[in-house]
């Protein structure tokens, strides 16, 4: 595939114009094998909820599109608004041109003005992960009733209220309304689905965008995969819906002033093999 129509590389997948044929002007995803993690004591970790590439799995890409083409196709049976069109190989799928979510600099630029590039929505049912690294007072796993958080993606992601999206004109207050919305409906649906495998979801992240055609909506864009969620087996919720097995299950680390921590029961991205394939 020629990189002059290379439209955006990121960590898991590579977007790419379709110049020809019938659907010359939409974006062909292709997913591939990088995968996020950490490492840990010269180990490499892989791990979904983190933001840097430390490696590859073979074949993950494939798992990758098949597991979106399942959640793109069950969310268009539930009337819910993605930019999914069809999947045309193991791993490539073709979708509707969207922006993300964002906001030029505003003008005049300024020495370190830099524009807001997309946004991703974190949702959150468990509190784990950098989250809890940020609010350690609230012991790990308790239900945090689909919370969501908006962060700027990129190399360094960064936590931005939904007061400011709306104080600098980035959204709407509408617009934000309805965003949240649609990430807790989808996070819904994507824990029940989880949840009928005997598995549970710790926590995930969505990006949303508007559609460059039609009424510029704001959809579902990118991925619901692997790579954009934390599951765990053994989830053993009490009457509040905080997990009771967490003592057992997470171990977490203080060390030169930083936090840490992890979950013994969270499913490694080769366990996904076979679920809803």
């Amino acid at each position: 595939m020629a990189d002059e129509n290379l439209v955006y590389r990121g960590k898991s997948k590579d977007v790419y114009l379709i110049t020809e044929g019938p659907m010359a002007g939409k974006y062909r995803l292709v997913f591939t094998d990088k995968a996020t993690g950490y490492i840990d004591k010269g180990k490499v970790v892989f791990d979904p909820g983190r933001d840097s590439v430390v490696g590859s799995i073979p074949g993950k890409g494939a798992i990758a599109c098949r597991f979106a083409t399942h959640f793109f196709r069950l969310l268009l049976g539930r009337g819910i608004p993605t930019h999914y069109i069809d999947t045309i190989g193991d791993n490539e799928m073709v979708v509707e041109p969207a922006l993300p979510l964002g906001m030029a600099v505003e003008p005049p630029p300024f020495p370190g003005s830099a524009p807001l590039q997309n946004l991703e929505f974190t949702w959150r049912n468990q509190a784990t992960g950098s989250f809890w690294r940020r609010y350690p007072f609230v012991r790990p796993c308790r239900n945090l009733h689909t919370l969501v958080e908006v962060w700027t993606k990129g190399d360094s992601d960064t936590l931005i209220t939904l007061e400011a999206l709306e104080e600098t004109g980035a959204m709407t207050r509408e617009e934000i309304r309805g965003s949240v919305e649609l990430v807790k409906e989808i996070a819904a649906i994507v824990t029940a689905e989880f949840a009928s495998k005997g598995l549970h979801v710790i926590d995930g992240k969505f990006e949303l965008g508007r559609l460059k055609h039609g009424d510029g909506r704001i959809v579902l864009i990118d991925e619901i995969s692997p790579d954009v969620l934390r599951v765990c087996r053994g989830y053993e919720p009490d009457t509040q819906g905080n997990c009771g097995c967490f003592t057992e299950c997470v171990v977490t680390g203080f060390a030169d002033g930083k936090k840490t921590i992890n979950n013994r029961n969270q499913v490694p991205a080769a366990g996904f093999v076979g679920i809803f394939l």
